[in-house]
């Protein structure tokens, strides 16, 4: 699924909006609890490629469809 507030609930992380025309997902967080690499680090854990980390292959097989996006190589 898309990710946001309901599925990025991680101490720390105040909002997350993502925008289906752009691709691209807004994170509001607090730099105290949390940095931004370590959210990065969370949502490739969840199977979502970013800026930095690559999600495992396995984790984003088990994406729906629909969250399926072509990925760099």
């Amino acid at each position: 699924a898309p990710l946001n507030s309901e599925n990025l609930k991680i101490d720390g992380i105040t909002n997350a909006v993502w925008n289906t025309e752009t691709k691209m997902l807004v994170v509001e967080y607090d730099a105290a609890k949390i940095t931004n690499d370590d959210i990065q680090k969370k949502i490739a854990a969840v199977g979502h490629d970013t800026e930095k980390y690559k999600a495992p292959d396995d984790v984003y097989a088990k994406l729906p469809a629909c969250c399926h996006y072509e990925r760099a190589k």
